[in-house]
């Protein structure tokens, strides 16, 4: 099985490489259209800013090719953000895979921006993750979420309920770190590999 990471501006591209590893898969960075296109399972990760983001995957054409992706495609992070509608970070019209549009968070009392830390996911519902994940702990690092909607397979509840991940056919999506949720983010992980 060839897995793909893909490589554009954004960080922790090589912190998904290492959890990869730590499951016994040596996947492969590159923006190669042809790679991308014939590796059997997809990662989208990464740490950016919305705006700027997209602006290099239209100048690399990649946001073109990932809407296009027929295998697994699994996002995380800024790559779940950067997978739906719009984003008010940069205010920039996004992929469109997910029809949502991604929100600042707005504090109601003093919670601190970002949301950073461990939180438990709640309501999950999806082939993508294992059975018993329901009130587990994953870490997030984030200013922006994506309100509960259709596509939602998992929330999290801070400031108000928002999606812990997505999925839409054969796209699916965190908005946590799995390669900074120890066990929990490797069994997902490894759950996604094995769809």
């Amino acid at each position: 099985m060839q897995v793909a990471i893909i490589k554009y501006n954004a960080g922790n591209i090589y912190s998904v490489d290492c959890a990869l590893k730590r499951v016994g898969v040596d996947a492969v960075i590159t923006d190669d259209e042809e790679v991308l296109k014939s590796s059997d399972k997809i990662i989208f990760p990464g740490v950016g800013e919305a705006a700027s983001t997209m602006h290099y995957l239209r100048q690399k054409s990649l946001d073109k090719l990932i809407k296009s992706f027929t295998q697994p495609v699994l996002g995380i992070c800024i790559g779940m953000q950067l997978m739906c509608r719009h984003s008010e970070e940069g205010d920039v019209d996004c992929l469109n895979i997910f029809d949502v549009d991604v929100k600042r968070f707005c504090p109601m009392k003093n919670e601190k921006i970002p949301h950073m830390g461990w939180n438990s996911i709640e309501r999950v519902d999806s082939h993508m993750f294992p059975v018993d994940l329901e009130g587990k702990y994953v870490y997030f690092v984030h200013s922006y979420y994506v309100p509960e909607c259709k596509y939602t397979t998992a929330v999290t509840d801070y400031i108000q309920p928002f999606s812990a991940a997505l999925h839409k056919d054969n796209f699916y999506a965190t908005q946590f770190h799995l390669e900074k949720s120890g066990k929990v983010g490797e069994s997902i992980l490894t759950h996604f590999l094995n769809l």
